[in-house]
């Protein structure tokens, strides 16, 4: 009896602590990149489903954006094709980038829809060419960066966003439904390109207006020099760290998102782990979180 009562003392406090949440967010944008191992593990996925609808069931707006690197790796592995990255980015030719459709915008998203839908929420998969969402350009490398000379390096269907038009998530939102978003999107050319996933989530909050964002990876977030997790960080303090060297590798593109969501006027960015169950409803709903936060 001692251990139902105090089970019961535990669960006030949560709800407790998460009601100015709540309040907080209520009928606010909060921005999700959904990636890493939280993709590949049933019982996550399961459990970032049913976040994702208490979120939109409590009133907030939440919006989906995933990757797929791993999935798209593994079909090109069965069709014989080996994979190439320059500067983290996927060498995307014209038989890739098919396979990049296919995996994001289908397999990936219809299932994360799926998901979603199963726990009693309303999604709808889209992609970045859907309703003229994410306006692209090809993206350019100069070899300069990666110190071999001074040319261009081509990397075929890979994107950079030139503009986004939220109409149609905006849309989805007002029908109450949960936007999931695969990152391609389209030129002017005609062409499809495949976009890095935190890129297009920073934007699109940006472009939203969101309060937060939340960027799900496979580390614990951002580390100090000794490997502790750093909780809270001001935009100076992470310029201070990159400079340091202290930030730097694969964490350096998720940072350098974040930073300029909140420069863009995003309430709050957060860099968690989405190996941590329910990792999104502790990063918005509880005073720790899971992550680091990085706020302006």
């Amino acid at each position: 009896m001692i251990s139902d009562k105090t089970n019961a003392n535990n669960n006030a406090e949560v709800l407790a602590e998460a009601l100015p949440y709540i309040r907080h967010f209520h009928g606010k944008t909060i921005v999700i990149k959904y990636g890493g191992n939280a993709m590949v593990d049933d019982e996550l996925k399961r459990g970032f489903a049913k976040d994702v609808v208490l979120m939109k069931l409590v009133g907030m707006n939440p919006v989906v954006v995933h990757g797929g690197g791993p999935q798209i790796g593994s079909l090109l592995e069965r069709m014989g094709k080996k994979s190439q990255f320059i500067e983290g980015l996927r060498v995307t030719d014209r038989e890739t980038i098919d396979v990049v459709v296919m995996v994001l915008g289908g397999l990936v998203n219809k299932e994360i829809v799926a998901l979603v839908n199963s726990q009693g929420g309303r999604a709808v998969g889209l992609s970045g060419k859907d309703g003229g969402l994410i306006q692209a350009r090809k993206l350019v490398l100069s070899s300069a960066a990666i110190d071999e000379g001074d040319e261009v390096i081509d990397i075929g269907h890979v994107g950079q966003i030139e503009a986004i038009n939220p109409a149609v998530v905006e849309t989805l939102d007002e029908g109450n439904f949960i936007p999931v978003i695969a990152p391609i999107g389209a030129g002017q050319d005609g062409q499809t390109y495949n976009i890095n996933a935190d890129t297009v989530a920073g934007k699109l909050a940006v472009t939203l207006k969101a309060e937060k964002l939340i960027l799900l990876t496979n580390t614990s977030g951002v580390l100090d020099s000794k490997g502790e997790l750093l909780t809270g960080l001001t935009r100076l303090e992470v310029e201070a760290l990159i400079n340091s060297g202290v930030i730097s590798n694969g964490m350096l593109p998720k940072v350098r998102c974040a930073i300029e969501a909140v420069s863009g006027g995003v309430g709050t960015a957060t860099i968690s782990d989405g190996q941590v169950p329910h990792a999104t409803l502790l990063e918005t709903l509880t005073d720790e979180g899971v992550g680091t936060l990085i706020r302006p």
